[in-house]
C-alpha cells in the first residue's frame, strides 16, 4: 500500500514556522515529514529543533546536496537526527547541478554518477557500523562512526533520469524523485531501477518516493490555476537544464523556452496534481498505479501564494481523502 507524507512547504527562518507541519504528521495518517536542501536554516537542525520542542516524527531529507558535506559528516548528521527524534530517517542525497558543484567545489564532478556511487556507498557503510576505507577518485578517507543504538537510517538517491535510476537500483535503499510525471516513472524510471538492482544481484528493489507538487482550486483563491501553482512552486526547477531534460523525456514540450509552456506540460503529464479535491486525488492515484511506494505532498506553491494556514488546509484535506478506508 502506498504511503503518504508531507513536505515542509517553506524554508523556515524560525523553528515555530515548521512545527505545525510536524504536528500534522503526528496527528494524521502521514508517514513522515520531508524537507529538501535549504540554504537558510539547515534541515538537520530544523528536525532536531522540532524534536527538542516535543515534535518527534519520522523524517526524510529529499535531497541534500553532496558538495555541501563530506560523506562522514553526512552519515553523522543523519544518524544524529535519528537519535534526536527517536524515529527512522531517510537520508537522500544528490550531486546538484554542475553549476552548483562548480560554485561550491571549484569544478563540477568529472563523473557525477561515479561520485554518487562512492558517496552513497560510503554513507551506507558508515551507518552500518563498518570501518569505511574509501579510495575512489572523488572521496578518499578512512573512518567509522562511534557506536550508538539509533533508529534505522535509509540512504536515498535523488533520481531524475535513467542513469541515476540504474545506479540507485544498485546501491540505494530509496529512490527519490521530484516533479516526475507518473507515466515517466512507470515507463522509464522504475524499469531502470529494476535493471540496476538485477545488475547488482539484489533480491529486492529500493523503495520509490515521489515528491508531487499539489494544490487545490478553491473559492477565494483568485488565479490559483494548476499552471500558476506549478510555476509558483517549481519555477527554478522548470528552468534548470537537468529538469528540462527529464521533462522533455517525459513528453513535456520544452522547446519554446517559455516557463508558461513548460508549466502547461507539467500539468498535462500529471507531474502537478491540481484542480478540485477529486481531481487532485485522481492525479495522486496515478502515482500509486505507477508503482510508487511513498507519495510526498508538496504544497509549496499554496504556501507561497496564500500562506501557511491554506497550505495546512490543503494538506489536511488531501491526506484525509487519500488515507480514508
Amino acid at each position: 500500500m502506498t504511503e503518504y507524507s508531507v513536505l515542509l512547504p517553506c524554508v523556515p527562518r524560525r523553528l515555530e514556522q515548521a512545527l505545525p507541519f510536524a504536528g500534522l504528521v503526528r496527528w494524521t495518517g502521514a508517514a513522515r515529514l520531508w524537507q529538501g536542501q535549504a540554504m537558510v536554516m539547515e534541515p538537520h537542525q530544523t528536525f532536531t529543533g522540532m524534536a527538542g520542542a516535543g515534535f518527534r516524527v519520522p523524517t526524510g531529507f529529499g535531497v541534500t546536496l553532496m558538495p555541501l558535506r563530506h560523506p562522514y559528516e553526512a552519515a553523522l548528521q543523519a544518524r544524529s537526527v535519528a537519535l534526536a527524534t527517536g524515529e527512522p530517517v531517510i537520508a537522500g542525497f544528490g550531486p546538484g547541478s554542475p553549476a552548483f558543484q562548480a560554485n561550491i567545489m571549484g569544478a563540477p564532478y568529472a563523473r557525477p554518477l561515479q561520485a554518487a556511487r562512492e558517496y552513497v556507498t560510503a554513507v551506507r557503510g558508515l551507518l552500518d557500523g563498518e570501518t569505511v576505507e574509501a579510495a575512489g577518485p572523488h572521496y578518499t578517507f578512512r573512518g567509522q562512526l562511534a557506536p550508538a543504538a539509533a533508529p534505522r537510517v535509509d540512504v536515498g538517491l535523488g533520481v531524475l533520469r535513467p542513469g541515476m535510476a540504474r545506479l540507485a537500483g544498485e546501491v540505494a535503499d530509496v529512490v527519490i524523485t521530484w516533479l516526475t510525471p507518473p507515466g515517466y516513472l512507470r515507463d522509464v524510471i522504475l524499469p531502470a531501477v529494476a535493471e540496476g538492482a538485477a545488475r547488482a544481484g539484489r533480491t529486492s528493489l529500493p523503495r520509490v518516493v515521489a515528491m508531487v507538487p499539489a494544490g487545490l482550486e478553491q473559492d477565494g483563491r483568485e488565479g490559483a490555476s494548476p499552471e500558476r501553482l506549478a510555476v509558483a512552486g517549481n519555477a527554478a526547477h522548470m528552468q534548470a537544464p537537468h529538469y528540462l531534460d527529464m521533462l522533455g523525456r517525459a513528453g513535456v514540450d520544452t522547446g519554446s523556452g517559455r516557463l508558461e509552456d513548460v508549466a502547461r506540460g507539467v500539468v498535462e503529464t500529471g507531474a502537478f496534481a491540481g484542480g478540485d479535491l477529486a481531481q487532485v486525488v485522481k492525479g495522486l492515484r496515478a502515482y500509486e498505479e505507477a508503482g510508487v511506494d511513498e507519495i510526498v505532498l508538496n504544497t509549496t506553491a499554496v504556501h507561497k501564494l496564500f500562506g501557511s494556514r491554506e497550505s495546512l488546509s490543503d494538506l489536511s484535506a488531501i491526506l484525509q481523502a487519500v488515507t480514508a478506508p
